[in-house]
Formats: structure tokens, C-alpha cells, sequence
């Protein structure tokens, strides 16, 4: 039988160790922030587990909670962590949905991009204000963030909305929960509360 030279072994070591090495990152790269151990058959936690992209999404969310939690000091009262833990029981109801994978892939992005809005942790572009149907009591201050989706942080009198980039043939179209810009040719079409009136607005230099 044919016997290996000392020279021969380190270069089969190098190669085992860098295979090694390999499994090691590729396992660490498709782990999501929490032990996939523990995990319930059939939860949303065990579909994070076994889809890469997802896991990569759950580590993104964790790195960017972790930085709005330093911004947040000593929030009163504590809406970070209340919020967090609404998250989570949203995303685990996305077993109800007849698409699990996409509801809880969105459940990631957009708070990925509402926390990225909220907290100032992405580029931001205003504010811009907008001053509407010709009365000061309608004047629209508008921050924009680049985040992924973009998003839009709109502020009129003490209430504030959230908003994020939808598809759209012109123009720029942000849509929340009850609040709607639509940016285009130089005005903006503002929809503010639900069911109420579209407002012509522009951009108060």
C-alpha cells in the first residue's frame, strides 16, 4: 500500500479543513438569530429555520432592533419591546395565511423598514412640507427614508403615518394603514384618515 509523504498529509489536512470550514460557514450563514433547536414542528420558526433567505432576514430584523433599541434609551413607555412582542405573535399567526412563506416574508421586510424609518437608521431625504387645498390646518410635513421598500414618515397636526412605496404608472405613491401620498408632475395627492377626501397639495418651498 502506498504511503503518504509529510507533504502530501498537510495539503490533504488544508483541504479537509477548509471543506470544514466551508460546512461551518455555510450552516452559520443559514442560521437565523435564534436556536433552531428548539423549535416547534410545523411553527414559523421551523420554516425560518429551513429557508436561507428567511434566516437571513430574521438575523437582519435581530441587527436592526438591536440598533433602535440603543435609539430608543428610555423610551416611556416602552413601545420597542411591546412592539416586539406583537411582532412576533403576527408573524407565528402567518400559519393562518393560504401564503405562510410570503406573509412571513413581509412581516420581516416591512418591519426591517419601519424600524429603519422610525428610529433614523437609514439616509433620509426632507423634511419636505406640503401645504394643502390652501389651509394652514392641512399643511403635510413628509420624511423620506431609503429603506427597503422605501418608506415615508408624514406628520399633520399631532397624529403621524407611516407609510410605504407602492407599484404605481407615475410619480411616487405611498400607502399606510389609513394615509396616502401620491407625489407626481410637481404636486402631491394627499389622502388623510379613513375615507376621507384626497387633498391637492404642494411643496411649500
Amino acid at each position: 500500500m502506498p504511503t503518504l509523504q509529510p507533504k502530501s498529509i498537510s495539503w490533504v489536512r488544508a483541504m479537509l479543513l477548509s471543506f470544514y470550514c466551508l460546512l461551518a460557514g455555510t450552516a452559520l450563514a443559514a442560521s437565523p438569530s435564534f436556536e433552531c433547536g428548539k423549535v416547534k414542528a410545523g411553527s414559523m420558526e421551523e420554516m425560518v429555520c429551513k429557508d436561507e433567505k428567511l434566516a437571513a432576514l430574521d438575523r437582519k430584523l435581530a441587527e436592526v432592533y438591536g440598533a433602535a433599541e440603543k435609539k430608543a434609551g428610555n423610551e416611556h413607555p416602552p413601545v420597542l419591546k411591546a412592539e416586539q412582542r406583537g411582532w412576533i405573535k403576527g408573524r407565528d399567526d402567518c400559519w393562518k395565511s393560504d401564503d405562510k412563506r410570503r406573509c412571513v416574508e413581509d412581516a420581516y421586510v416591512l418591519t426591517i423598514a419601519e424600524l429603519q424609518a422610525r428610529y433614523r437608521l437609514a439616509a433620509a431625504t426632507g423634511p419636505v412640507l406640503y401645504a394643502c387645498e390652501g389651509d394652514p390646518r392641512n399643511e403635510v410635513i413628509a420624511t423620506f427614508f431609503q429603506t427597503d421598500p422605501p418608506t415615508v414618515i408624514a406628520e399633520r397636526g399631532d397624529r403621524v403615518s407611516l407609510m410605504y412605496l407602492q407599484p404605481s404608472g407615475s410619480g411616487a405613491k405611498y400607502q399606510g394603514r389609513n394615509e396616502s401620498l401620491w407625489e407626481k408632475a410637481g404636486e402631491a395627492l394627499i389622502t388623510w384618515g379613513y375615507g376621507t377626501k384626497e387633498m391637492r397639495c404642494t411643496i411649500k418651498r
